[in-house]
């Protein structure tokens, strides 16, 4: 199979035929075999029964629905396990994401060569300053700290090669970082393709200016861990083990201090009584703990579990369930 399509929704009952037919016209024109996965992340509206009444027409689509709302990450995730095309493309279920850009996704990632091509829209239709200013500083930010120069880190049209998607894990809110899980996991030849911005039909935004916030605090989390997560006791080891050593010189200078002075006949009140004193006892405790905290978390990293699990209610046209994909 040449594409798998990952389309995570929610509410989107209205777009989705049109989405549908849209993407078959498209790759049918350009003799493109291909499967469509249509993940329900607990919509409230009747995009199950949509999704339903589609597969029966077209067997070429697939469904995944969640019992309740996991968020976008949950949705891709579970989304790449299913997928079986040798390209893997996600796009958003609004119809924002034009299916025209398809077949040039599949052909930057079969022909030239690269791991993930990610989209720019580089000209929007629902640009406004309070929401234009804090994405272009979001944007900024991640390409400073990641080095991958990308213009649209949470544009959803994003190609990639299915050895990628499999090798990656996506949690959380982290799906405007998968360009960077992607780049830790090895897959460094990443490229941009400009790409069309639709005007919404049907229904509204389900994205807020929190995720802006969010989006911040996320790219926090993921450069932590792409750097300390496999071995966090380099981080608060080091850490905790420098505040050990700095409250423990400064205790011994506090205690010679108070053994020249008494040999000298000097007066000298307590150590007790020196504010110094407990500055230096309250940093060798914060060494320790912070020492623990990162042997503790080296012994739960070499023991956990690295994939989440989901609850999904019904699945379409898979030829195993969920579970014994996830049991393989």
């Amino acid at each position: 199979m040449d594409i798998s399509i990952v389309v995570p929704l929610f509410n989107e009952e209205e777009s989705l035929p049109k989405l549908a037919e849209w993407i078959d016209r498209v790759l049918r024109e350009h003799s493109l075999s291909y499967e469509i996965i249509m993940v329900d992340d607990g919509s409230k509206d009747r995009s199950w029964q949509v999704i339903e009444s589609l597969s029966k027409q077209n067997p070429a689509i697939k469904g995944v629905k969640f019992r309740r709302n996991y968020g976008k990450s949950a949705a891709l995730n579970v989304g790449f396990e299913h997928a079986e095309g040798d390209v893997v493309i996600t796009m958003d279920a609004d119809l924002q994401d034009s299916p025209d850009e398809l077949p040039e996704l599949f052909k930057m990632i079969k022909q030239d060569g690269y791991d993930l091509v990610s989209g720019w829209k580089k000209v929007r239709y629902d640009s406004t300053i309070a929401k234009n200013i804090p994405s272009k500083l979001y944007n900024a930010t991640t390409r400073k700290l990641s080095g991958i120069k990308l213009h649209d880190f949470n544009c959803g049209l994003k190609a990639y090669r299915k050895e990628v998607v499999k090798s990656i894990e996506v949690y959380g809110e982290m799906h405007r970082y998968i360009p960077i899980i992607a780049k830790w996991a090895g897959f460094t030849k990443i490229g941009e393709k400009v790409v069309k911005h639709r005007k919404r039909e049907f229904g509204v935004s389900k994205f807020g200016m929190n995720r802006f916030i969010n989006g911040y605090l996320d790219l926090m989390s993921i450069m932590f861990v792409s750097k300390f997560g496999k071995k966090p006791m380099h981080f608060f080891g080091l850490l905790g083990s420098i505040m050990f050593i700095v409250g423990i010189i400064s205790a011994i200078v506090l205690g010679v201090q108070k053994l020249i002075a008494v040999s000298n006949g000097e007066a000298m009140r307590l150590i007790t009584d020196s504010p110094y004193f407990y500055l230096a006892l309250c940093t060798i405790i914060l060494g320790t703990q912070l020492f623990l905290t990162g042997f503790v978390s080296e012994l739960i990293g070499r023991n956990s579990p690295s994939r989440n699990t989901y609850l999904i209610e019904r699945e379409l046209n898979f030829e195993n369930d969920y579970e014994n994909r996830r049991n393989n």
